[in-house]
């Protein structure tokens, strides 16, 4: 199970999946090249979401329901802290009625972290 945590430090967020800084994936929709953010609906959180369930379920999922998530999810998250692990992304994403792939926990069309699109 894969854990996601938001931290503030000094005023800047920094998100990590496992320990590992969150690949923003740009290369998917350019919200906030200024980084991720959270607990309103704006763009950093936007980034995010889409972040988030491209790790985790993939980026042809991520691009449909991302916004979604962003609402349900993202923008009530609290401002200092988070934390979500992979199953609690499930949840929600359930809770949504959003029609999953048949294997969430192997996504359909994962690329490794920082990966660029020439390597793809």
């Amino acid at each position: 199970m894969k854990r996601y945590e938001g931290r503030r430090s000094n005023g800047l967020a920094d998100v990590r999946v496992n320990g590992v800084p969150l690949n923003p994936r740009l290369d998917l929709r350019k919200h906030s090249v200024t980084g991720y953010e959270w607990g309103y609906g704006g763009s950093g959180p936007a980034q995010l979401a889409l972040a988030i369930l491209a790790d985790c379920m993939g980026d042809e999922f991520a691009l449909r329901h991302y916004q979604e998530f962003k609402r349900a999810v993202i923008q009530s998250l609290p401002r200092q802290d988070w934390t979500l692990t992979s199953g609690q992304v499930l949840e929600a994403l359930k809770t949504l009625g959003a029609s999953l792939p048949p294997s969430p926990a192997v996504p359909f069309n994962h690329h490794p972290q920082g990966a660029s699109n020439e390597t793809r």
